[in-house]
C-alpha cells in the first residue's frame, strides 16, 4: 500500500475517511507533562531519559491545582480531550493514587481524559477506569523487528502486556508510533500492521514524526521525506478506518501545506497548545488560522 502512487493512496485514504468521519472536523487534544524527566528507560528518541544530557530538568509530580488549571485553560481554548503524561517506567501504587485524583478532577470538567504513565501493573488500569479515565496511551513506537535498535530497557511484549491490561479494564486504547527514526518503509508498514491487527484496533492512533533532541542517540538522523510521512498517515487511515489518526510530535516543524496534505490523507486529530511533553507545539492561534484557511472546524466533544 505504501508503494502506491501518492495520488492513488490519498484518494483511497480520503474515500475511507469520508465513509466514517466528517472530513472537515478535527478533534483537539491537549497534552500536559505532569511529571517530567528522570526516566530510567533508554528510549533513543526521548529527552526525558535520565541517562541522556538534553537539558530537561527532572521534576516531581505536579500538584492537583496546577493540573486542573491547565485543563481549564485547554478547555477554554477548545480542546475536548486532556492528556496527562508522566515520565515513569512504571508507576507505583502511590503514584496511581495521585493520578486518579487528577483524572477525577479533569473528568468533572466535562473533558475526555487520557493518561500515559508507562507500563501498568495488575489493577492499575482498573483503578484509572474507576476514576473516570477514558483513554490510556501506550505506543508501540515502531515495528517489532526495528524496536531493539531504539529501546533495550523494555521489550515489545512489555508494551503489548500493558495494552492488554488497558483493554481488559474497558479503557479506550491510544496507541501509535514514531516515524523518522531510521526505519525502512517496510518497517513503517510493519508498525501499522501491528496496530491494525490489534483486536480491536486502537480508538486513537498518534503518528509522531521524530523530533530530534540534541543529546539523544537519534539526534542527527536523516530527516524523513515529508511525503513519506503523508503516506504513513494515509495507510493508517486505510488500515484503521474508524480510529482517530492524530498528528502528534513533529508538527511544529511541518508547513501548513504538509499539514493540509495530512488532513487530506485522513488525519483528524491533533495535539493542540503550546507544548507537548518537552518539545514545542504550534501555537493555538496558528492552528486556528490554518483551520480557517482550510475550512476545518474543531470536533465538538462526543
Amino acid at each position: 500500500m505504501l508503494e502506491l502512487p501518492l495520488a492513488d493512496l490519498l484518494h483511497r485514504a480520503q474515500t475511507v475517511h469520508r465513509q466514517h468521519f466528517d472530513p472537515n472536523a478535527v478533534q483537539l487534544s491537549t497534552l500536559l507533562s505532569i511529571k517530567t524527566g528522570g526516566c530510567a528507560e533508554d528510549c533513543g528518541y526521548c529527552p526525558q531519559a535520565a541517562r541522556y544530557h538534553t537539558g530537561v530538568e527532572a521534576t516531581p509530580l505536579l500538584p492537583l491545582e496546577q493540573v486542573l488549571a491547565a485543563a481549564k485553560a485547554a478547555q477554554a481554548r477548545g480542546a475536548t480531550r486532556f492528556c496527562m503524561g508522566a515520565a515513569w517506567r512504571s508507576p507505583k501504587d502511590r503514584d496511581i493514587d495521585q493520578v486518579t485524583e487528577m483524572v477525577r478532577a479533569v473528568a468533572d470538567l466535562g473533558l475526555e481524559t487520557c493518561a500515559t504513565l508507562g507500563m501498568l501493573r495488575d489493577g492499575h488500569a482498573e483503578r484509572l477506569k474507576d476514576a473516570g479515565l477514558d483513554y490510556y496511551n501506550h505506543n508501540l513506537d515502531t515495528a517489532p523487528e526495528f524496536y531493539g535498535q531504539v529501546i533495550t530497557t523494555r521489550d515489545y511484549q512489555d508494551r503489548l502486556d500493558t495494552l492488554e491490561r488497558v483493554r481488559n479494564a474497558g479503557l479506550n486504547v491510544c496507541c501509535g508510533g514514531i516515524v523518522g527514526m531510521g526505519e525502512s518503509r517496510a518497517q513503517r508498514a510493519g508498525l501499522l500492521a501491528q496496530l491494525a491487527n490489534m483486536q480491536p484496533a486502537p480508538e486513537s492512533v498518534p503518528i509522531n514524526n521524530l523530533v530530534q533532541v540534541e543529546g539523544t542517540p537519534l539526534a542527527g538522523n536523516a530527516t524523513l521525506d515529508p511525503f513519506e510521512f503523508v503516506r504513513t498517515i494515509a495507510a493508517a487511515r486505510i488500515t484503521m478506518p474508524t480510529s482517530f489518526v492524530r498528528l502528534s510530535a513533529g508538527r511544529e516543524a511541518m508547513s501548513d501545506e504538509l499539514q493540509a496534505l495530512c488532513f487530506l490523507a485522513g488525519a483528524n486529530s491533533i495535539f493542540y497548545g503550546d507544548q507537548l511533553l518537552t518539545t514545542p507545539n504550534p501555537q493555538a492561534d496558528r492552528d486556528r488560522a490554518l483551520f480557517d484557511r482550510l475550512g476545518i472546524r474543531p470536533l465538538e466533544s462526543h
